[in-house]
């Protein structure tokens, strides 16, 4: 069935034939210079690239990388040296995490949209909350404090930089919720102050003791995952009506696609005990790999040059965030930037409200001194990369220009990680 679109949205491109949608600019839903308008922004900035086979191709790369996780797991038992070891687990965990996420998304379908919401919530991040749970057991502490800040930072600007490049490249103008972005961006505030005050105590207060900054941690940890939960509430009871724009025009997609005889004419129902059996599976070799990426981090940093601080900031989030990536870039490039947005920044927000305070409530438990006392360049980073991310995303448009600035944003603070000198715990 074909729809008129709104006055609030961008003319939208059908995703098949490349061809803009009918328009009738004498509809009273779509005043004339308004129809111009989003005819103008609609057309592609550099129309005589082939999207659909850059998507494809992009699939195929992510998924053709499965083939390193028997190489890392040959490379652990025979002993081929720890940078080969940590450098094929990576690459092998990048294709698990996509996996992870089809899978979720597929029971998702059965369970139903608020189970389902729930689910999408809880497994967003699974990758990067195993990875950092290993390095936690392993007494890595400030890998993960690192790892953490780098997810948040690689989220807002590499995620969210090259959506907006990407898109921008295909349509002048993209346009996204802005009310949405505005609750993101203040629930992102939050977790900044929260990330920034027992750091300012910690400088601030002469001979406190470990355990004191512990407590403390895990009282703002739990201050956290109850608003975590409140936003979870506000999204998908009391408000879905600000989130569920994407999620109306992917099913509007479906039915294109149906009409023009490229899709299903029935959408079979997921068969949901062999997506939780992939799902089961997938994390388990997702902790395998794990595993073997955190055994051979010291050595095999130590052995490339790189230091610990950079790879828990720069390498590690981009291992865990690669199937995210994929998936941002992919549906901007379909000019939906609604979803695009919520995946960057509700990754961010995940990680900072979420996957943080259960790691530092883990710690407490089994012993290891996490707390939400980090490095203050860490902390400046992330504070630029939200301020950076908000004042972009806050007219609720983007195109490609603002994408570089992101993406320059994130490069500028990758040198100053990368020639950072090497802090006390942190190792080489």
């Amino acid at each position: 069935m074909e729809r008129s679109p709104s006055s609030s949205q961008v003319l939208r491109i059908r995703q098949n034939q490349g061809a803009i949608a009918p328009i009738r600019p004498h509809s009273p839903e779509i005043p004339e210079t308004h129809a111009l308008k989003f005819l103008e922004n609609s057309v592609p900035c550099f129309p005589e690239f082939d999207y659909t086979t850059i998507l494809r191709f992009m699939n195929k790369i992510i998924y053709s990388l499965l083939v390193f996780i028997p190489i890392s797991i040959a490379s652990t038992y025979l002993g081929w040296g720890s940078a080969v070891t940590f450098i094929t687990a990576g690459l092998g965990i990048v294709p698990l995490a996509a996996l992870m996420g089809l899978a979720t998304e597929e029971v998702a379908v059965v369970v139903g949209p608020n189970l389902g919401g729930l689910l999408n919530a809880t497994f967003g991040n699974a990758t990067e909350l195993i990875i950092a749970l290993v390095a936690l057991k392993g007494g890595l502490i400030e890998v993960v404090k690192a790892t953490i800040t780098g997810s948040i930072i690689s989220n807002l600007l590499l995620v969210l930089g090259f959506s907006m490049l990407l898109g921008g490249l295909r349509f002048k103008e993209q346009e996204f919720q802005p009310t949405a972005a505005r609750m993101n961006a203040s629930t992102m505030n939050l977790a900044v102050i929260a990330l920034l005050v027992p750091t300012a105590v910690e400088y601030t207060s002469s001979g406190i003791g470990e355990l004191t900054l512990q407590k403390l941690s895990v009282a703002v940890a739990i201050i956290l995952i109850l608003v975590y939960c409140l936003t979870l509430l506000f999204s998908m009871k009391t408000h879905t009506y600000l989130y569920d724009v994407g999620m109306a025009d992917l099913e509007g997609d479906d039915m294109n696609d149906d009409e023009s005889g490229e899709g299903h004419t029935k959408h079979e129902k997921p068969n949901v005990v062999l997506w939780m059996g992939v799902l089961l599976l997938v994390t388990l070799l997702v902790a395998v790999e794990s595993e073997f990426l955190v055994d051979s981090l010291e050595e095999a940093t130590s052995s490339l040059g790189l230091s610990a601080l950079f790879t828990g900031v720069i390498l590690l989030p981009i291992i865990g965030n690669a199937a995210e990536h994929a998936t941002a870039v992919t549906v901007a490039m379909k000019d939906k930037m609604d979803l695009s947005v919520s995946v960057s920044v509700g990754s961010s927000l995940q990680i900072a409200m979420f996957v943080a305070p259960v790691l530092v409530i883990v710690g407490w438990f089994i012993g290891q001194p996490m707390d939400l006392d980090f490095n203050p360049f860490e902390l400046v980073a992330v504070m630029v990369a939200v301020w950076v991310a908000n004042s972009v995303s806050s007219d609720g448009k983007s195109n490609w220009l603002e994408g570089i600035l992101l993406l320059a944003t994130y490069m500028v603070l990758g040198f100053a990680f990368f020639f950072h000198p090497v802090v006390a715990g942190l190792g080489g």
